[in-house]
């Protein structure tokens, strides 16, 4: 079980999304298996008019040993989308620091 803290401003969460962020930081571990601690944050920005549509921004920190990586996704209009973008970007986020872990991916020197 991966240690979640989620965060959430101007806004609240049901419990059935609260569950599925859950169940999305779990399956993480199944693309890199050393997660430490994970923090998802959900704020709303600011609307303009009445009229616009709430955008959800979706922040995601997972602790790995020696490293923090770091999805700052742009607000979205539903939040399953703002939550589907960010998850699918720390997935790749992920496999790429698994990969440079395992010696799996050349490293140019720069000089």
């Amino acid at each position: 079980m991966v240690p979640l803290q989620i965060t959430v401003h101007n806004t609240t969460l049901s419990s059935a999304t609260e569950r599925d962020v859950r169940r999305r930081v779990e399956r993480l571990s199944r693309y890199y298996d050393r997660i430490i601690s994970s923090r998802v944050t959900v704020d709303v920005a600011q609307r303009r008019r009445r009229t616009d549509a709430e955008l959800y921004g979706v922040r995601i920190d997972v602790t790995v040993p020696g490293d923090e990586i770091v999805v700052n996704r742009q607000p979205r209009a539903p939040l399953e989308t703002a939550l589907d973008g960010a998850f699918q970007a720390m997935r790749r986020r992920l496999q790429d620091y698994a990969r440079r872990q395992r010696g799996a991916v050349k490293v140019h020197i720069q000089e």
